[in-house]
């Protein structure tokens, strides 16, 4: 009774608070990231191990059993299932809901560390499975150039420009010919020569390299020297010389064939039935979905009309385009649901007065409540909406 009292002998504070309520409410609706359902984080954990060059037993045996082994005794740990193949060992820790799961990375990391795994394997790596990290955005481009132009272009153009845009983590590229410079060594003439081919691989790997040869002093200025001997093309490979036999160099070409050719191929994408260059477009973690994505569309447009006449791109999946509907439909039911409401109090109350009071507290509070949904992280989802228009319904 005294808020209500209070209420009555004070209207002009009481507008004053209801006007800050609504500038602040819809502040807080600006500044709201829009989703699909909560952010759900999944208490799981994968540790993966590369192997290369070994066999699934041998994986299993020398790699995926020790791990088992070892993080086995974390608490929180509900299940354990492992997949080992050739070249790779990964390991799915599943724990119970509700386990910290910064301070379960903590653990498994100290036990994966007591455990020595074979040196041709490399450092296992601690995934954590999220679903918010699906791509929002698939790219592809297509055209009449060749597999590798159209791989070329998605690395060294497009990648380049849609990672610098804001909200976005990542662009990964996949489809296409990816171009490499293949090395076949004719083991006949290396064996007639005596050399071995560790020597052929460790002196490619010492001369295509760009190092720091120091620093010169020129009384006030100081010159940084670097010593640059990448390979620019298929001719300087084939000159680089791999030894000396009695005072003659033998160089790689003599001995090995170079060629440009591509790498094997692991995913095939087709646009209409054409071959294709596909961009998987990653979001940042705190990032608004539908805000990257019409970022991304909009570059994808400024981009048309800089790509050759031969190539074209275009937006294969977005996932905002389904989120906004989905809130939109959400939050156009319940504007009709509280339209409705007042609308059945009218025809009870027969009062105007009476309806029009209730009609205006219903979005005042609604817009207020966005400030405390702000505040406290919660996103504007299907499932928050929904907890909107049932509260409009117990506010009546």
């Amino acid at each position: 009774m005294k808020a209500i009292r209070y209420a009555v002998t004070h209207p002009v504070t009481v507008w004053m608070v209801t006007l800050a309520a609504v500038v602040f409410g819809l502040t807080a609706l600006g500044r709201l990231d829009m989703r699909l359902l909560p952010e759900i984080r999944y208490p799981s954990l994968t540790v993966q191990t590369e192997f290369p060059g070994t066999a699934p037993v041998d994986v299993e045996n020398l790699v995926t059993r020790p791990l088992e082994e070892s993080v086995g005794v974390v608490p929180g740990l509900r299940r354990v299932h492992s997949i080992s193949q050739s070249g790779l060992s990964q390991i799915t820790l599943e724990f119970n809901w509700g386990t910290p799961m910064d301070y379960a990375a903590l653990d498994v990391r100290e036990k994966i560390d007591l455990v020595r795994l074979p040196g041709e394997a490399t450092i296992p790596l601690l995934l954590k499975y999220d679903p918010a990290q699906d791509p929002v955005v698939r790219i592809g481009l297509s055209g009449s150039s060749t597999l590798v132009q159209l791989r070329n272009v998605a690395d060294d153009v497009l990648k380049k420009e849609i990672e610098s845009l804001t909200g976005v983590a990542a662009a990964r590229v996949s489809g296409g010919l990816e171009e490499e410079i293949r090395v076949e060594v004719d083991e006949a003439r290396l064996s007639s020569l005596g050399v071995p081919i560790g020597l052929v691989t460790e002196t490619l790997r010492q001369e295509n390299i760009n190092a720091s040869g120091g620093s010169l002093r020129d009384r006030n200025a100081e010159y940084i020297v670097r010593t640059l001997s990448r390979f620019e093309d298929l001719a300087d490979i084939e000159k680089v010389t791999i030894t000396t036999i009695d005072g003659k160099p033998v160089r790689l070409g003599d001995v090995a064939d170079v060629v440009r050719t591509h790498k094997e191929r692991t995913t095939v994408t087709h646009i209409d039935g054409r071959e294709s260059v596909e961009l998987a477009v990653y979001k940042e973690g705190d990032a608004n979905i539908v805000e990257m994505a019409r970022t991304v569309n909009g570059h994808i447009d400024r981009l048309r009309s800089h790509l050759p006449e031969n190539m074209e791109i275009e937006v294969l999946f977005d996932q905002s385009v389904f989120i906004a509907q989905a809130v939109k439909e959400v939050r156009n039911n319940a504007m009709i649901g509280g339209a409705l409401a007042i609308l059945v109090l009218f025809v009870f109350l027969r009062d105007f007065r009476s309806t029009i009071i209730i009609g205006i507290a219903i979005p005042i509070s609604i817009v207020a409540t966005f400030i405390l949904m702000l505040t406290r992280g919660v996103s504007l989802n299907i499932m928050s909406l929904g907890g909107l228009a049932l509260g409009v319904g117990m506010l009546v």
